[in-house]
C-alpha cells in the first residue's frame, strides 16, 4: 500500500471512530491547535505549509499544504488525524477540552507538540489533566519513528539551541501506540518556517523537514 493510500484510510477510520465528526477532504491535512492561556499558538504559520509541501515531494504523501487551526471544542476537531501545537508560553485546557482531547487520542488521533521555548511547564501540567494516569516518557532512539523514512537513528536532531541542553523527545503511549509526541530543547518546527525567519541554516532546515516527515509517516502508519 502506498503512503498516500494509508493516509486516506487513516482519515476515513478516524471519521468513523470518533463522535461529532464532519467529513473532510481525503488529502492529508495538519491542524494547528488553538489553545487558551496566553501562549502564541499561532506563530510561524508557514511551518505546516512547508512541511506538507516537503513531505508531498519527498515521500509522495497526498497532502494539502495549507495552514489551518482548530480549537478542541470545535465540532470538526475529531476529523483531523494529526494535530500540531507549539508556542512560547502558557497553555490552558478546560475540563471539557481535556476530556475531548483524551477521546481524540484514545481513538486513533495523534498530537505532536513542539516546545518553541517556554511551553514545557504548562504543557506537562495540562497533559496531566488529559491523562492523570500516564507519564510523558522519553522515547528511545531505537524507536521506529526515527528510521521509518529518513535515518535519525541517533534520535531527535538539535535544530535550535535554546538553553544549550541536549534535544529530548517524550511520548504518551496508549496500548502500545504513540499518541502524543513532544519535542523539547530542539524546536524542529522553527526549521519548517520560511527561510530567513529564524536564520536556520539550509542544512538544519533540511534536517528539520526530514525529521518532521518522519513524524507524519509514523503517526499515520502505525
Amino acid at each position: 500500500m502506498k503512503l498516500g493510500q494509508i493516509f486516506v484510510l487513516s482519515i476515513f477510520f478516524i471519521g468513523i471512530l470518533l463522535p461529532q465528526t464532519k467529513r473532510i477532504e481525503s488529502q492529508f491535512r495538519i491542524a494547528r491547535l488553538k489553545y487558551a492561556g496566553g501562549g502564541d499558538w499561532y506563530n510561524d504559520p508557514s511551518a505546516e505549509v512547508n512541511l506538507l509541501t516537503f513531505a508531498k515531494q519527498a515521500a509522495g504523501i497526498d497532502a494539502d499544504p495549507k495552514y489551518e487551526f482548530i480549537e478542541i471544542s470545535n465540532d470538526n476537531f475529531y476529523a483531523f488525524p494529526f494535530i500540531f501545537m507549539t508556542g512560547h508560553g502558557n497553555v490552558h485546557f478546560t475540563d471539557q477540552e481535556a476530556r475531548r482531547l483524551r477521546t481524540y487520542l484514545e481513538n486513533g488521533g495523534f498530537l505532536y507538540a513542539d516546545d518553541d521555548y517556554g511551553m514545557d511547564k504548562a504543557f506537562r501540567r495540562e497533559m496531566k489533566k488529559v491523562f492523570p494516569e500516564y507519564e510523558l516518557t522519553e522515547v528511545p532512539t531505537a524507536y521506529g519513528l526515527y528510521t521509518c523514512l529518513f535515518d535519525f537513528s541517533r534520535g531527535v536532531p538539535k535544530i535550535h539551541e535554546h538553553d544549550n541542553k541536549p534535544p529530548r523527545a517524550y511520548g504518551i503511549f496508549i496500548n502500545g501506540r504513540l499518541a502524543v509526541y513532544y519535542t523539547y530543547e530542539t524546536n524542529p518546527s522553527d526549521g519548517w518556517a520560511d527561510p530567513g525567519v529564524h536564520e536556520t541554516t539550509p542544512e538544519k532546515r533540511e534536517e528539520s523537514l526530514r525529521f518532521g516527515t518522519n513524524i507524519l509517516v509514523w503517526a499515520l502508519t502505525q
